[in-house]
């Protein structure tokens, strides 16, 4: 539980470092490059905890799974409360897409 808590608060940061700026366009795109990298930092601080951590449970490839699945929900809720983008339906399909995933990387075979 702690690899996740701790995946998700780097993709928050992550997300904000990558995508935040776009509400702010106007601003010169070295400022906006410096603040993403200092955010960026942030996430760093979290994400390899959360994968240190994680690697006694899980496997590379299941940790990847996790961060890309929570990387979604994510920007999903980010991509509608603060860029204030709709979701559609085709991106939620594709999501889930991706979430199926999940199921044949954690099935014991």
């Amino acid at each position: 539980m702690k690899t996740i808590v701790l995946l998700t608060i780097s993709n928050i940061f992550m997300t904000f470092a990558w995508y935040g700026h776009l509400r702010f366009k106007s601003k010169p795109i070295m400022i906006v490059i410096l603040i993403s990298w200092l955010i960026a930092f942030a996430e760093y601080c979290f994400q390899v905890p959360a994968n240190r951590i994680g690697s006694y449970q899980f496997s590379g490839a299941q940790l990847k799974t996790m961060q890309e699945v929570i990387t979604l929900i994510v920007f999903a809720v980010f991509s509608v409360f603060y860029l204030k983008e709709p979701l559609k339906w085709n991106y939620t399909v594709g999501f889930s897409l991706i979430v199926l995933a999940v199921f044949f990387i954690f099935k014991k075979w």
